[in-house]
């Protein structure tokens, strides 16, 4: 097959696999690459190109100073609008694609299943809306995170267990963006929740902004919370914030010292 042209369904999963994998590994030595390669019957030297094609598209790869090769075909072009359009069923849709070249093999397969003994947990979920969840999550959380190099924004910190795949507007509040890699920040679990709470956001350049709950006169506060504000955050490598996202959490998720003022003489 290595021969043939790409099919939508081989550009899906690579550009699947692109999101979820840092720019420096985009090589033919990744393990990952070459699964990828045997399932569909390309080399995984096609199919580092691919990716490496596919990045040339990215506007943070190319405001960066860094490029991929410039052979993006239409059909690049096209499927990244694609998902850029539907980040959700374009996930669920590459996971089927997946199944299908496996031969019909379960497509969760390889994905922790909840422990339940029947088709329906006790939220009435199904198991088929269960595994749909659980991909979906660890698309979202290796896409953010391996666009920041796997640290944290604010603090450089790398280990795994302690970071965050952040939404900037929160997941039940725009289904649109659940899914979408600019929707989210790499955020140690500390500053997730504080974030999450709307206790800090960040500015039109990217600068911490924390509440007037936070600036508290205890060493904590002052320690962990004070001494960033103002700081910068490290942008990712890919997948920019996206400022209009971010503008809707300044305004609708953020406790500002004026909000306070606002709801406190409400109650007057």
């Amino acid at each position: 097959m290595s021969g043939k042209g790409w099919t939508p369904e081989q550009v899906k999963l690579a550009f699947h696999l692109y999101c979820q994998l840092p720019f420096g590994r985009l090589h033919h030595s990744n393990p990952e690459i070459i699964a990828l390669a045997e399932l569909i019957g390309r080399t995984p030297s096609a199919i580092a190109m691919k990716l490496t094609n596919l990045a040339s598209l990215d506007p943070a790869i190319i405001a960066s100073g860094r490029k991929g090769l410039s052979g993006a075909s239409k059909l690049d072009r096209a499927i990244w609008d694609e998902f850029h359009a539907d980040w959700e069923g374009l996930v669920l849709e590459s996971m089927q694609i997946r199944a299908q070249f496996e031969g019909g093999k379960d497509a969760s397969s390889g994905i922790e299943q909840p422990k339940v003994s029947t088709l329906e947990d006790f939220t009435g979920e199904t198991r088929t809306q269960s595994v749909q969840q659980r991909v979906k999550q660890s698309f979202f959380r290796r896409a953010v995170l391996s666009s920041y190099g796997n640290r944290c924004c604010i603090t450089g910190l790398s280990e795994p267990r302690l970071l965050i795949a952040s939404h900037i507007v929160p997941w039940s509040q725009d289904k649109a963006n659940r899914l979408n890699p600019s929707n989210g920040l790499c955020l140690s679990a500390l500053y997730d929740r504080a974030f999450d709470q709307g206790l800090m956001t960040f500015d039109e350049d990217w600068r911490v902004v924390l509440s007037y709950r936070l600036k508290q006169p205890e060493p904590a506060m002052q320690r962990f919370f004070e001494s960033i504000e103002g700081q910068r955050i490290k942008l990712p490598e890919r997948f920019s914030p996206d400022p209009v996202l971010m503008d809707q959490h300044r305004e609708k998720v953020f406790i500002s010292e004026c909000f306070y003022l606002l709801c406190f003489h409400s109650i007057l």
